[in-house]
């Protein structure tokens, strides 16, 4: 077993950051143009950009020694949007080192995205294996060892009809997925994804395609944690793993501008001691001092 010493992850997921600057008159013609009149009825009113600035001031105060974004960065996978994210993430000078990225199923809204890879163009720093270069292609899924932990982080993302918001990760990752983990047993093993790999209400519409096969993998070959968004709530399962139970954690919304605290924005900190999940914090948008601060009714027990 690699040596442990304490290191706390954070992680964000579902920040949906807006931009129509490069929705075009092609769009009409997509998937985009129901998510387009979703934005203008619904979901605009409720996610708010300015809240992921503010988050991000929070992380560069906090220091966490890595942060993960468990995906949707952006609403209709548009060119401007991610753009809008990166230059946020830039302005804060998170080091590709110290933050890893997966996509999220907006953020391959359309299969023009999918085809033109536009999520791996812009993040290609956030989303590689260790080592590869600029010239290399993202490949999913790919492994960042930080330390006595792999961040194992996968793509569920597939462009989907509209009203549908399936992921899938396919007989490929699936795959790759059980060699990376046996090869990687003896770190602290977390898994990105984005789509819960459990069943739960809507999950027809709106979940993981093959979490069967995924859960089967896990119950053979392990893993110490699994880190996932797209729910927009917080969320804590677990899964059979052949050395116990595995905890699945679901983070809400990074963007979320609801009055409610249990709703608004947040994010969560995890700690890890001695190979094991020991503490999750909370933070969570105080609208008062536009500041994140401990969300003191934590729905997660403080010890796993």
């Amino acid at each position: 077993m690699v040596s442990l010493s304490m290191l706390r992850i954070a992680h964000v997921s579902d920040i949906h950051i807006l931009d129509w600057s490069s929705f075009s008159f092609q769009d009409l013609f997509s998937k985009r143009l129901v998510g387009a009149a979703n934005l203008l009825f619904s979901r605009r009113k409720h996610h708010d950009p300015r809240l992921f600035f503010s988050l991000c001031e929070d992380l560069a105060h906090e220091k966490p020694d890595q942060i993960v974004l468990t995906g949707d960065v952006s609403n209709l996978s548009l060119p401007s949007e991610f753009q809008k994210v990166l230059d946020t993430l830039k302005h804060f000078a998170f080091d590709p080192k110290s933050l890893t990225m997966i996509p999220g199923n907006h953020d391959v809204y359309v299969k023009k995205a999918q085809d033109q890879r536009l999520f791996e163009h812009f993040f290609q720093d956030y989303a590689t294996f260790d080592g590869k270069t600029q010239t290399d292609p993202v490949s999913f899924p790919f492994v960042r060892i930080r330390g006595p932990i792999a961040l194992i982080g996968t793509s569920t993302a597939v462009p989907t009809k509209p009203f549908l918001a399936n992921g899938m990760l396919g007989t490929h990752q699936l795959r790759s997925l059980k060699q990376i983990l046996q090869e990687h047993a003896s770190y602290f093993r977390v898994l990105l994804i984005h789509h819960p790999p459990i069943a739960y209400r809507k999950d027809i519409l709106r979940g993981l395609r093959d979490k069967k096969q995924l859960q089967a993998l896990l119950q053979e070959v392990g893993c110490e944690l699994i880190l996932h968004g797209h729910e927009h709530r917080d969320l804590l399962s677990f899964l059979d793993g052949p050395q116990g139970n595995i905890p699945v954690i679901g983070v809400g919304s990074g963007t979320y501008a609801s009055a409610r605290a249990e709703h608004r924005a947040r994010y969560n900190i995890y700690t890890i001691e001695d190979h094991r999940l020991t503490h999750i914090e909370t933070r969570v948008h105080d609208a008062k001092t536009n500041g994140f601060i401990p969300f003191l009714s934590n729905p997660h027990p403080l010890t796993i």
